[in-house]
């Protein structure tokens, strides 16, 4: 198959193609490298700064347009896939449509439906936009959805979703929101993939004290993502066994001295109101870190897995998060988490196996996708 990736979010459509590469298919990815992360891609689409910028950045996107048909297969990262106002991008969705096969959109983030569906239906126990029945009214949430709902971001969503031929959720509260939206029968879950890591299982022994705790800290999306509240936890639980516990805080640190500061932790606390670990969390796990935060039982449910619990599993509380990392610092079984998180990554995300559930869809669409 012929298949375009367009957009980018950690990682995930770059770590794809590498996987339908080995099995065979011609893929293009067309990106921004997610922001300052700058992952790779084939094609770069950089929207620079100022007014100028914006003119430069539509101009190239046009000028790409013959570069991006006859595909088998377009996905696309977001209904924003592309760093224009969502009255532009319909122009170019509707070529994209006529000019290739097929098109899969991906939910795997903010969207109209994830922020719609959350602050009004809550079909999840507690997410971005909800706590139980209680509607979040923080600020960035509130921003987020005005930013979505009632706005042409709105009527583009529905549009894409409504008109594209598949629709992939990458995490368990993401298939949970486009079903409880009418979309199931065109929704079909597959993980996020990960290049699975090398080293032996059975390598990892128990830590040397102190424990080492990390948390990246946003300042910006600090109170809607949780880090505030899982920070105070933390910081109590270092301040009461300061022998047994070395917290690390990065904030505002380059993405590279970031994955570094990762790389010496035996634990990572991140999204306090996820049900599933994401691309960040997963990446971590699968260096054999121990990943404090989303890992629900619906969400093992969802990927069959019977037997490993990796996941230090919290209810969005600072006492929650407290009481969970004091039972990991006086007994937990640190071996044996670090095993069952290399376990469960290579389980579920490697990304050749990830690849061939994308292919399975794709090839699921129409018979006219064929492998050439």
């Amino acid at each position: 198959m012929k298949v375009l990736l367009l957009g980018e979010y950690s990682n995930v459509h770059w770590t794809l193609a590498e996987g339908l590469r080995a099995l065979g298919h011609e893929v293009v990815v067309l990106s921004n490298g997610d922001f300052w992360k700058n992952y790779p891609r084939d094609i770069d689409l950089v929207h620079k700064e100022g007014k100028l910028g914006g003119v430069l950045y539509y101009l190239k996107a046009l000028s790409l347009l013959p570069k991006l048909r006859g595909f088998d297969v377009v996905q696309l990262i977001n209904p924003m896939f592309l760093e224009l106002k969502a009255e532009r991008i319909r122009f170019f969705y509707d070529y994209l449509r006529k000019h290739n096969k097929k098109i899969v959109l991906c939910a795997f983030g903010m969207d109209y439906y994830w922020a719609y569906v959350n602050a009004h239906q809550k079909p999840l126990l507690y997410s971005d936009f909800n706590i139980g029945s209680e509607r979040r009214t923080d600020p960035i949430a509130m921003r987020d959805y005005d930013d979505w709902v009632g706005t042409p971001k709105e009527a583009l969503n529905k549009y894409i979703a409504t008109d594209c031929d598949a629709i992939v959720s990458g995490l368990y509260e993401y298939d949970v929101t486009y079903r409880a939206a009418g979309f199931g029968s065109k929704t079909t879950f597959i993980p996020f993939p990960i290049k699975a890591t090398t080293v032996p299982c059975d390598s990892y022994q128990v830590t040397s004290t102190p424990l080492a705790i990390f948390i990246g800290i946003s300042k910006a999306r600090s109170a809607y993502k949780g880090t505030d509240i899982m920070l105070r936890a933390a910081q109590r639980i270092a301040e009461k066994y300061p022998d047994r516990v070395k917290l690390t805080v990065a904030s505002g640190v380059p993405f590279e001295k970031y994955k570094q500061m990762l790389s010496e932790a035996d634990v990572i606390l991140d999204q306090l109101y996820a049900y599933t670990p994401a691309m960040n969390a997963l990446e971590a796990m699968n260096r054999g870190t121990i990943l404090v935060g989303g890992g629900e039982e619906a969400q093992y449910e969802l990927i069959g897995e019977k037997q490993l619990r990796p996941i230090i599993n919290v209810q969005p509380t600072e006492e929650s998060v407290y009481e969970e990392l004091e039972k990991l610092v006086l007994k937990g079984n640190i071996q044996q988490l670090k095993r069952d998180s290399i376990e469960y990554v290579r389980r579920h995300h490697d990304y050749i196996k990830v690849a061939k559930q994308y292919e399975k869809l794709y090839l699921s669409l129409s018979s006219s996708v064929a492998c050439h």
